[in-house]
């Protein structure tokens, strides 16, 4: 029997997602908030906003009606900003059907709570472990629509319902993997923004790959010490949810975060950043949440606050890579 699929969201990785999922065999309702491009996709097979050369495969349907998405689907994929997961979630969740598995592709902390989005979703759709899965990884939609071989993490407590996503979403060119850490996934995938950032204000700066790669190694670790906080596999930081996302993002023109960064390392203005940013970067908001979640558990994070200290504090960049440069020496390991 087909397996059927929502996706709550039609931003680059939700459509790149309803691909993959359509390519593996699965029937695809595509809900986006604007009936006018919902229509537009149905009738062009492209989202224009954001893949106009992109044709979807036959087995993706748009619509606006959130009901009409969630009717009959075994699973419910939500790719919003993370910031607004909250009040969507709390809008669609009476269509959602109770035996629905409620999936996140969303990389963030909430602002105020600290809450991971698998908590999020267990508040607000008063969902269980074994009904809460997240998908992870060195993701970039940009080359996922071009069909380029990569691999991703789904993670569920439930070894059983992990097994069920991953057949949904597993195709010739997308290779999913099953861990049971969500926790670990999820930190991996937030986090990563924000050393995304620095990485991109680096680049900015003109610096060189000695300091990304410190960056990134030292991004890593803080990543680690605050999932070790919370419970969190340590092996995870070392798999495609933690590393290998962390590469890509680091790395890659296509990241929003990257890009973000880049921009506020020549000189740009956080507002001029933005107004040039066309998609969301979903770090310039959970640099805030991420330090939120990092002192509630006493975990020292010194990049992050960095991060913090330039995108929302006003700091220099040159100011605050000379202050994080000079703070007191220590064992790596710590």
């Amino acid at each position: 029997m087909t397996t059927r699929c929502a996706v709550f969201g039609a931003g680059s990785w939700g459509t790149a997602f309803a691909m993959i999922l359509a390519d593996a065999g699965c029937e695809v309702s595509l809900w986006g908030r604007r009936p006018e491009l919902t229509e537009t996709i149905n009738r062009t097979r492209s989202n224009p906003d954001y893949f106009p050369d992109l044709e979807l495969p036959p087995g993706v349907t748009a619509t606006s009606d959130a009901a009409e998405a969630a009717a009959g689907a075994e699973f419910a994929v939500l790719t919003v900003p993370s910031q607004t997961l909250r009040a969507n979630l709390r809008a669609w969740r009476g269509a959602i059907e109770p035996g629905t598995v409620l999936v996140s592709l969303m990389k963030g902390v909430e602002l105020g709570t600290a809450k991971l989005m698998s908590e999020v979703i267990a508040e607000v759709a008063e969902a269980g472990p074994e009904r809460i899965a997240v998908v992870s990884g060195p993701n970039l939609a940009g080359e996922i629509v071009r069909r380029q071989p990569a691999a991703g993490v789904v993670a569920c407590q439930d070894e059983e319902v992990a097994r069920r996503l991953q057949a949904a979403c597993h195709t010739g060119y997308y290779r999913p993997y099953t861990v049971t850490d969500v926790v670990g996934c999820e930190l991996g995938g937030a986090v990563k923004n924000v050393i995304g950032l620095a990485v991109g204000i680096a680049d900015g700066m003109g610096l060189g790959d000695n300091t990304k790669a410190s960056l990134i190694t030292r991004g890593l670790a803080e990543t680690t010490r605050l999932g070790l906080a919370m419970g969190a596999d340590p092996y995870t930081f070392a798999g495609l949810a933690g590393m290998g996302d962390l590469v890509a993002t680091c790395s890659s023109p296509l990241s929003r975060n990257h890009t973000f960064g880049t921009n506020l390392g020549r000189g740009m203005t956080l507002q001029e950043t933005i107004a040039a940013t066309k998609q969301t970067a979903e770090g310039v908001k959970s640099c805030e949440s991420v330090l939120d979640l990092a002192r509630r558990h006493g975990v020292d994070m010194p990049i992050t606050e960095t991060v913090v200290d330039i995108v929302h504090g006003g700091k220099p960049p040159l100011v605050a890579v000379k202050e994080l440069m000079s703070r007191s020496a220590k064992p790596e390991r710590r």
